[in-house]
């Protein structure tokens, strides 16, 4: 579970000051039950507003319509991306209420899921790739020049530096599962069956145990031999 957090802004209209001035007001999202809709109902939560009664919940599709709809003054509020945030604040319509990174949440908001067959047929293959990806953080960490020549590359701005500074402050070093981020997700999802069910059945945390005790983190960060 490489990120442990919320990690959108939450972008509204200039007239809303506080997360109360959301009552009555239109959310746009890509559709019910997406990603967009279960992090937009936990800031809500959070902020002691009832996402089913105090707003209006709009779905918009992808990420370039709802910003749209938002600049356009259809909407009142949606989550945008760190790396979408800039441009639409520069037009003047839209504020940042609240960088959702910064509440004190636990979410598994990114996550390594695989079937429990490929684990028991695979398990070698999966440990391998386990690897390749605390290999990936601590690369992203430690050659900064290299990770903001990936990140313009794939997000197409030429400064990313406030990206950069964000993302690798999220990365965990050893992104071992956590339960409470992931029970926070459980207990976000609209279906039912999701109701009652405990993070733990969930988790198998025995490869990344396996690559702890192995050292192979420790010879990655040179704290070993």
């Amino acid at each position: 579970m490489p990120i442990n957090r919320l990690e959108p802004f939450f972008v509204v209209r200039t007239n809303i000051k506080t997360p109360a001035d959301l009552k009555g007001k239109k959310i746009t999202i890509s559709r019910f039950g997406s990603g967009s809709d279960i992090m937009t109902r936990v800031a809500l939560r959070y902020w002691k507003l009832d996402p089913d009664k105090d707003v209006s919940f709009f779905q918009s599709g992808n990420t370039p319509t709802r910003t749209a709809a938002l600049i356009a003054g259809h909407m009142d509020g949606a989550l945008v991306s760190s790396t979408g945030v800039a441009k639409i604040v520069a037009t003047g319509c839209c504020r940042v209420l609240a960088d959702l990174a910064e509440l004190p949440l636990e979410f598994a908001n990114y996550g390594v899921v695989v079937s429990g067959t490929l684990l028991k047929n695979q398990r070698d293959n999966v440990k391998r790739f386990l690897q390749a990806l605390i290999e990936g953080i601590y690369t992203f960490k430690t050659k900064p020049d290299t990770a903001r020549a990936v990140l313009r590359e794939s997000s197409g701005d030429a400064d990313v530096t406030l990206l950069y500074e964000r993302l690798s402050k999220s990365f965990r070093d050893f992104p071992s599962p956590e339960t409470r981020g992931i029970q926070h997700v459980i207990d976000s999802l609209p279906m039912p069956k999701a109701r009652g069910a405990k993070a733990e059945d969930f988790i198998d945390g025995s490869l990344m145990e396996e690559i702890r005790k192995g050292g192979f983190v420790d010879k990655l960060f040179g704290k070993a031999g």
